[in-house]
């Protein structure tokens, strides 16, 4: 699909950024929709087709988290790239938990929201076609099913959001051998930054939640220290 064709939603009840946004997005290439709450947000990400949600956190009616909550009830794979100038770690978290993709800081510059949106859009096109290519990938205790963005853990199942599901795929590809923060950062967001090495390890670690029965023993998402992560199919014991 063609950038022109991209259809794009920006949800922010600060209406000079809301706007700025849609129109610099809109000379980009894009087209793009607005919404100024978080009911009006909803509301349009379920009743059209979009490629990708830009998303205020604090906003009346309805606030960013609950907002992405509900639009992954309903549309699981859409990109979501929360704004916000909520920064800390915490707040970082919980956007990841609700299922975010991604997450800038106000104030940016348009051209690094441009960047994670190209970035966002190309892993978006990549899952699809892994999707084309693959019903399942397996390998040792571990299955990922691409359709439905979930993991399969000796038998038990578990939901993933899109860029958890995008990390364990790296990880599958590269068993039993270190994967680097940055090989992580270019393979699944598509670009790498120091500053967004926090982003992952926020990623990796509500990820090791999901498919480990004890996160200070993990069996099979391993940390390796100064590197990144190892990813051992089969399970085993080692220091984390």
């Amino acid at each position: 699909m063609a950038k022109a064709n991209k259809r794009l939603l920006v949800v922010d009840d600060d209406e000079q950024i809301r706007e700025l946004l849609a129109f610099d997005i809109a000379q980009s290439g894009y087209i793009v929709d607005s919404a100024q709450d978080g009911e009006a947000g909803l509301k349009k990400a379920l009743e059209n087709n979009y490629d990708l949600i830009l998303l205020d956190v604090m906003m009346p009616k309805m606030n960013g988290y609950d907002v992405c909550r509900n639009i992954r009830l309903v549309k699981p794979n859409i990109p979501v790239l929360m704004l916000t100038a909520k920064g800390t770690i915490n707040d970082k978290t919980e956007g990841f938990d609700c299922g975010a993709d991604d997450y800038l800081v106000k104030p940016f510059d348009i051209q690094e929201v441009l960047l994670h949106i190209r970035a966002l859009l190309r892993r978006s096109e990549s899952s699809s076609d892994d999707k084309d290519s693959k019903e399942v990938l397996r390998a040792g205790d571990i299955e990922i099913l691409p359709d439905s963005l979930e993991a399969v853990i000796q038998g038990k199942k578990t939901k993933l959001t899109p860029t958890e599901f995008e990390i364990l795929y790296c990880l599958m590809q590269h068993l039993n051998s270190p994967v680097t923060l940055a090989t992580l950062l270019d393979e699944v967001w598509g670009y790498g930054s120091d500053e967004d090495v926090r982003m992952v390890r926020v990623h990796v670690g509500s990820l090791r939640q999901k498919i480990e029965e004890d996160t200070r023993k993990p069996k099979y998402l391993h940390t390796v220290t100064n590197v990144g992560y190892k990813l051992t199919p089969f399970g085993s014991l080692e220091e984390a």
